[in-house]
Formats: structure tokens, C-alpha cells, sequence
């Protein structure tokens, strides 16, 4: 079984969308809306068959922030190599979006990066 995609609310659905493309090679579908409801969405696709659901619902309150709690804590992406890592954690620093750790080696033998992405949203960059 795989998952068939995971879906992430957000503020600014086109900033989001925007992100996912720049940084991590997204292609959007089209954008949904449902006039009744206000939802809309976008459907990202990765070259690997990944895909991430960016939603948007303007009633929606904000949740905690990324602040450590139930439910989802963060996308990781795997940049390939310990040199993209390092060249997109670097790339995202320089465009402003906070290093929350590393590049570095794990406890467990990972080289991963974290970074604090669109509206807070935890990225994990690893090989």
C-alpha cells in the first residue's frame, strides 16, 4: 500500500503553491473552488508520484503553530545528496525562511535539514 497524497491547509493557497514549486519541483493541477463552501485547493505532484493537497478554507481558525502536538509535525523531502541538502537548506536561509536545524547527521545516521517553510510548515530536507 502507499499513500496517495497528504493534504495541508493553509492562508495563502497561491503562496503555497508558489513554495512547493520554487524550492521542492511541485507542478500544480488546477485549482478547485467551491463557491458554496469557499474551499479551495490545489493538488502538487512530484517527479517521484508524490502528492500534496494545498487547502485553503477561509473559516478556518489557525491552529497551534509549530509547536510540538497531535497530528502533523512535518513534509520531509529527500534532496538526493548530502550536497543538495546543504545547497537548498542554504538557498531557503538566504530567501528568509528559518534554519531550525543542521544540515547535520541524526542520532540515527540521517543528514537531513529542517526548515521553517511557507506559514511556519516544517520542511525536513534529507538525502
Amino acid at each position: 500500500m502507499k499513500i496517495e497524497h497528504i493534504a495541508l491547509y493553509v492562508r495563502d493557497l497561491e503562496g503555497a503553491r508558489a513554495f512547493f514549486a520554487a524550492y521542492f519541483g511541485g507542478v500544480a493541477g488546477p485549482r478547485y473552488h467551491n463557491p458554496r463552501t469557499g474551499f479551495s485547493s490545489y493538488f502538487i505532484s512530484f517527479a517521484d508520484g508524490a502528492r500534496l493537497e494545498l487547502m485553503h478554507l477561509p473559516s478556518l481558525e489557525d491552529g497551534p503553530g509549530r509547536d510540538v502536538g497531535m497530528g502533523y509535525a512535518h513534509l520531509a523531502f529527500s534532496a538526493g545528496s548530502r550536497e543538495s541538502v546543504d545547497g537548498l537548506t542554504e538557498r531557503l536561509r538566504r530567501d528568509d525562511y528559518p534554519v531550525v536545524s543542521g544540515p547535520r547527521v541524526t542520532g540515527d545516521g540521517y543528514y537531513e535539514s529542517c526548515v521553517e517553510g511557507f506559514e511556519g510548515n516544517l520542511i525536513e530536507i534529507t538525502v
